[in-house]
């Protein structure tokens, strides 16, 4: 069988159109999520409406995906998968595809090239570089630090950033840069680390004044579930378009992309291709953060805990249904303030219905991975919210306890297969912390008072003492038990103590 490129593309098969051969956009963090999410929709955006908005792709450290897609004229496809069916297109909208770790300059090159006049990013809610604590950059980072002290060859992401845009400086060509990762507020917070990088380096005046009045950086709310790549997929492409891919993507059918209209110059007709433009970014980010993510994380670690390898096995099951949709209407609604004429009961039906997609098949290790970055941005702000209005926000309590439970288990307790598969980078960082504790409730307030949540949540002593409640039952009696203690609360409402 051949393999995927330009001359045995299917007829038919291509989703939207091809780019040009110029490029007009630089995008780093070449995953299966840009290239399911952003990559489909400038590709329907070029077929609607053209333009020069190729992307020059840049992968973070692997050539696992840019080494196939060169090799297939940077074509590759995507596998949909609903209960309705799969089916598989192509997408052909990069017309570069190399790996920064190997050529940090060839990055920052085009960043400062004045043909290109966007950034996206998917570098995950890591690759900010950003504070649990504050929010603001992380000084206390090796990485941050060796960037600050060597800013002409940096390797982190912000670091890289703030290279390119200094290069850009240069000649003052206006530029966007546009976070496409599931961070609050991610244009404010983008703009606030390659900022505060700037400064921290010594960056020039006229640098700061580029940036800061001619470079925009729009907040965006993104939303696809696309699971990693398995063998299964490239044999599933390879039945339905007769073509090997060495970098296929898996996603679900529902896309969603909220974005606010501020391009400094120029954008894609993304619009017509479907992405919502709203001056309520941010009340959109919210419902998404917390009724999708944060569920999700929930959904994770009650399944992580409880043996179950996938989210719609997770989803299953009675008591992780309950608890998720007992935190949706006790917790986490409260505390958004809802976009105009937006109605959450079909969007969470909706969500049920995702998060059941069998045929998706998403991973309860993936889901649950870098729970120590992540469930930074879904759960302080909603549970302080719940605290100030006198409540204890019991489920959220649980999804803290359920991740400490996986990723940091006590000695002695086994959270099984599935938790130690999944990817927790603070896992040394949560060992020193708890190293010692004389039992499971002192465990679980070592991990919260060691920086792993903001000072002013960790400041409220229900919700700490209920977060190592949850872990102690969790450990003594398993997180079913956890799980239905704390429905159980939410459900009579018991206020803070």
């Amino acid at each position: 069988m051949r393999a995927l490129s330009r001359d045995t593309t299917p007829a038919g098969a291509l989703i939207g159109a091809s780019a040009p051969d110029a490029t007009g956009m630089v995008h780093l963090g070449l995953g299966n999520f840009h290239r399911a999410h952003a990559a489909v929709y400038t590709a329907e955006a070029l077929a609607l409406a053209g333009g020069e908005w190729g992307i020059a792709g840049f992968a973070n450290a692997s050539d696992r995906v840019a080494a196939p897609m060169r090799a297939q004229d940077h074509r590759y496809s995507i596998l949909e998968l609903s209960d309705e069916g799969t089916r598989a297109g192509v997408v052909d909208v990069h017309r570069r595809a190399d790996v920064v770790a190997d050529d940090p300059g060839a990055f920052v090159s085009s960043v400062a090239e004045a043909r290109h006049r966007i950034l996206t990013l998917t570098v995950s809610e890591v690759g900010y570089s950003r504070s649990s604590r504050t929010g603001a950059l992380d000084l206390e980072s090796p990485r941050v630090r060796a960037d600050l002290d060597t800013p002409r060859s940096p390797r982190t992401a912000v670091g890289l950033i703030a290279r390119g845009l200094t290069l850009r400086a240069e000649a003052g060509d206006p530029f966007t840069v546009l976070s496409c990762d599931n961070l609050q507020s991610a244009g404010r917070a983008t703009r606030q680390v390659v900022t505060e990088f700037l400064q921290h380096s010594g960056a020039a005046d006229d640098v700061l004044d580029f940036v800061a009045q001619r470079v925009s950086f729009p907040n965006a709310m993104v939303d696809r579930i696309v699971p990693a790549t398995t063998a299964e997929t490239s044999a599933e492409v390879a039945a339905l378009l007769g073509v090997t891919d060495g970098a296929p993507v898996r996603a679900e059918k529902f896309s969603m992309w909220v974005l606010e209209d501020d391009f400094a110059a120029g954008r894609p007709a993304w619009d017509a291709a479907g992405a919502i433009m709203s001056d309520e970014v941010e009340a959109y980010e919210l419902v998404k953060l917390r009724l999708l993510n944060g569920s999700h994380s929930l959904i994770a670690y009650l399944g992580g805990l409880d043996g179950q390898p996938t989210i719609p096995d997770a989803w299953g099951q009675d008591f992780v249904r309950d608890a998720v949709l007992a935190g949706i209407r006790h917790d986490y609604l409260p505390s958004i303030e809802l976009p105009r004429g937006f109605d959450p009961a079909p969007y969470v039906e909706q969500l049920t219905h995702r998060w059941g997609n069998t045929a998706l098949g998403d991973r309860t290790s993936r889901v649950g991975s870098d729970g120590s970055t992540k469930l930074l941005q879904r759960i302080p702000d909603a549970a302080l919210h719940a605290l100030a209005d006198g409540r204890t926000p019991h489920l959220l309590a649980l999804t803290v306890a359920a991740w400490i439970a996986a990723v940091s288990a006590r000695s002695g307790f086994d959270a099984g297969a599935i938790a130690a598969e999944m990817n927790e980078p603070a896992r040394q960082s949560l060992a020193a912390a708890t190293r010692g504790a004389r039992d499971n409730r002192e465990h679980a307030r070592r991990v919260l008072e060691g920086g792993f949540l903001p000072d002013a949540l960790v400041a409220h002593r229900p919700f700490t003492d209920r977060v190592a409640d949850l872990v102690d039952t969790i450990v003594r009696h398993g997180a079913r038990a956890a799980a239905k203690e704390a429905t159980a609360a939410a459900a009579a409402g018991t206020e803070t103590r």
